[in-house]
């Protein structure tokens, strides 16, 4: 929404600016506390690199670590669970986070090339993984590991759900301090699925 509105004021600009005129550059907003940027009007919805703030590198790093485990809990469900259903959405968070994961790989291969050339030395911050929620813990993930058939299945929606409400918890949080739209972008995607199958998890009835 953000280019797209600069874009907007730019293409008015240039049908009320004389021809002979140089165009004035154009402001982009960043993140809260951070100094704003310009562009020139020929970079407008172009792919110019524009350094991300630092909630979105948090976010990136901490979201890979978060998906990976429910990787980790889904691969599971195969030869575990009993439900038809739980092994369907278990499928599907599979699925869906492997994605999820490159894109947010390449985004940080990106940044990594391009920080340099902009005053940045490309380290990404380090990754507390208890400090994010919905985290299984060590003893959680073996209890899961150890269980099988109406257990199993209980025991990795009940995991799973706080899972899915810590990942919509950063997202939001990303949502409203974060500056990179690509990140955003994928923030966006994260509370959409997720919300649908934390519904569809709830939804769910074992004997």
């Amino acid at each position: 929404m953000r280019i797209l509105f600069v874009a907007v004021v730019v293409a008015f600009l240039a049908a009320c600016t004389p021809q002979s005129e140089e165009a004035p550059p154009v402001i982009v907003p960043k993140g809260p506390g951070e100094q704003a940027e310009t562009m020139a009007p020929g970079d407008v919805g172009t792919d110019r690199w524009v350094a991300p703030g630092e909630a979105d590198l948090k976010y990136v790093a901490s979201m890979i670590v978060h998906h990976r485990q429910a990787l980790e809990m889904s691969a599971l469900a195969p030869e575990r669970a009993r439900n038809e259903t739980v092994k369907g959405l278990a499928s599907r968070i599979h699925d869906t986070q492997g994605p999820e994961i490159g894109a947010m790989e390449q985004w940080r291969r990106q940044f990594a090339e391009n920080a340099p050339a902009h005053g940045h030395n490309g380290s990404l911050p380090e990754v507390d993984h208890g400090s994010m929620p919905g985290m299984a813990t060590d003893e959680q993930l073996a209890a899961l590991k150890a269980a099988s058939g109406t257990d199993f299945d209980r025991l990795f929606l009940r995991l799973m759900i706080a899972h899915h409400e810590g990942a919509l918890t950063m997202a939001v949080d990303l949502l409203s301090s974060g500056s990179d739209v690509r990140v955003e972008e994928m923030a966006n995607d994260v509370v959409a699925s997720q919300s649908d199958e934390i519904a569809r998890m709830k939804a769910i009835s074992l004997p």
